[in-house]
Parts: structure tokens; C-alpha cells; sequence
């Protein structure tokens, strides 16, 4: 076993670790935060259902920023798009035998790299050159973005650039996830790419990626819009509440 493999392997373990518990900690943290008031964004759903269909449509489609900027909204949404392809082409290394519908998708996620690309170079530039949006850019935006970039660019180009053995990669892949290591291939590109993936889960829990699971936390968008009808309390004003009484 090559010094590279153990280095790898253990470095995957570490960054899924750290990405598992860092958002189940997160998510914890989200689902304890009290929302003392009713400030769903309106026009706003006056049902359950509605919140779950508007919840839909804002995860799905970005409706909010749609309606806000459409420019953004292109870019964001050729970025999410495209990286949903890839990670769904990426599922052929954690599966044997391959899912039909992974097979099906992989001429279709080997080009969303590009998209992928394109809409990061987007947001990025809106960075660089928007004045008010660059005013309050942070470099973490910038490396986050950098980082994101990099990752695209070198699995795009173990695909139309320098092959890899992807056939050595799924099974060092399947050996990480059945404890039963395999040589990893000592492809410059590839250690360049799996390197890059390992610091993104590790700095993910850390990282304004966090809108993933926070979005479903967001009060604007999970209250229903019935502040007349019913009244909101938080748990710990119920609390207080009761205590007066």
C-alpha cells in the first residue's frame, strides 16, 4: 500500500467525519434557534401546504431570486444545476452495479462541468465588479469561490484533458467505503481534484455553503402567514408566559 493511498484514505476519513458532524451540529444549532416573531416574506402562504410548495419552488427554482435579479439568478441557477448533474454522474463510483439512471445521466454530467463553471465565474465576477457587492465581499468569499472553481476545472479536465484510471478510482472509492483499502491511482490531476474535494467538507460546516440545510430553518420562508389567525409564540416566551401566570 503506497504512502499515497493510506495519505488519501485517511484524509477522507477525517473530512467526512468533520463534514457529518459539523452538519448535524449546525442543524442542531438551526432547529434550536427560537423565532419569537411571525416575518414570513410576503405575499406569503396562508396554509401549510402553501409553505411546503413555496419551500419547493424556492429550493428548486431559486424563485426568490428570480424575482429579485435575473442575472444572479442565471448564474446561480447554470451553478446548482450543473453541479447537481455532476454529483448524480459521480454516484457511478459509490455504486456496484451501477444505478440505470446514473448510467443514463453521464453524457449529460460530464458537460454540466461547464455550466458548472460558467455560472461560478458569473457570481464571481459579480464580486469583482459590482461595487456595492465587492464592498462587502470577504477574501473567504473569494477563496470559497476559487475553491469551488478549482474543483470543476480539474475533474473537468480528467475528463477531456488527461484520463484517469477511474476503474483503480472506484475501487479505492469502494474500499474507503468497505474498509478495505485499495491503491489509489498517482495521477497528478486526480490527487489535485480529491484534495480539493477533501478541503471543501471540511471547510463546508465552517462556510456560508451552510444556506444548503439553512434555507429550511429560514423563518421568511417556513412560517405560514397567519400572525391574525393564531398567535405566535416562541417556547420561551411561553415559558415566561405560563411563569407570570
Amino acid at each position: 500500500m503506497s504512502a499515497v493511498t493510506v495519505v488519501y484514505a485517511l484524509l477522507f476519513y477525517v473530512a467526512t467525519a468533520i463534514l457529518v458532524g459539523g452538519l448535524a451540529y449546525r442543524i442542531y444549532k438551526y432547529a434550536k434557534t427560537p423565532a419569537p416573531l411571525k416575518i414570513p416574506t410576503t405575499p406569503a402562504p396562508v396554509t401549510g401546504f402553501g409553505v411546503v410548495l413555496r419551500m419547493f419552488r424556492e429550493v428548486a427554482f431559486f424563485e426568490s431570486l428570480f424575482r429579485s435579479n435575473k442575472w444572479i439568478w442565471l448564474f446561480g441557477a447554470l451553478f446548482h444545476f450543473g453541479l447537481f448533474l455532476v454529483l448524480a454522474r459521480h454516484l457511478r463510483y459509490f455504486t456496484q452495479p451501477v444505478w440505470l439512471w446514473v448510467y443514463l445521466i453521464q453524457p449529460f454530467g460530464k458537460y454540466a462541468a461547464f455550466a458548472m463553471v460558467a455560472g461560478l465565474l458569473g457570481l464571481w465576477g459579480r464580486r469583482l465588479l459590482v461595487d456595492r457587492v465587492r464592498y462587502i465581499s470577504a477574501p473567504s468569499d473569494h477563496l470559497m469561490l476559487a475553491l469551488l472553481v478549482g474543483i470543476g476545472l480539474s475533474g473537468a479536465s480528467m475528463t477531456f484533458v488527461s484520463h484517469t484510471d477511474i476503474v483503480s478510482l472506484k475501487a479505492f472509492i469502494l474500499g474507503l467505503i468497505y474498509f478495505d483499502w485499495q491503491p489509489l491511482p498517482a495521477d497528478g490531476l486526480l490527487l489535485i481534484h480529491l484534495a480539493l474535494v477533501a478541503t471543501l467538507m471540511i471547510v463546508f460546516p465552517i462556510s456560508k455553503l451552510l444556506h444548503v440545510p439553512g434555507v429550511f430553518f429560514s423563518p421568511t420562508r417556513n412560517q405560514i402567514d397567519n400572525p391574525r389567525e393564531k398567535r405566535h409564540l416562541a417556547p420561551w416566551a411561553a415559558e415566561l408566559e405560563r411563569d407570570r401566570t
